[in-house]
């Protein structure tokens, strides 16, 4: 996984942390943290949480590392 899908992977974790708050408690940290939904700073901290889980998407159609390094089984006779 390069430094970018992890940079992004944790920026898509903080966003879904934030979605669970809203959801469960209506607490918006992210507008708490940087002064309100409508602040510049706060609407530059979503879109990139949104450009950070389109980077991610990428990820679904990763193959497994591990299920290709797995040697392959020799068929008995």
């Amino acid at each position: 996984m390069s430094a970018i899908q992890r940079i992004a992977l944790v920026l898509t974790i903080i966003g879904a942390i934030n979605w669970g708050l809203i959801g469960f408690f209506q607490y918006d940290l992210v507008a708490a943290i940087f002064g309100g939904q409508s602040s510049t700073l706060s609407r530059i901290i979503y879109g990139l949480v949104g450009i950070c889980g389109l980077i991610n998407l990428g990820l679904l159609f990763k193959p497994n590392e591990e299920i290709e390094r797995a040697p392959q089984a020799k068929p008995t006779r």
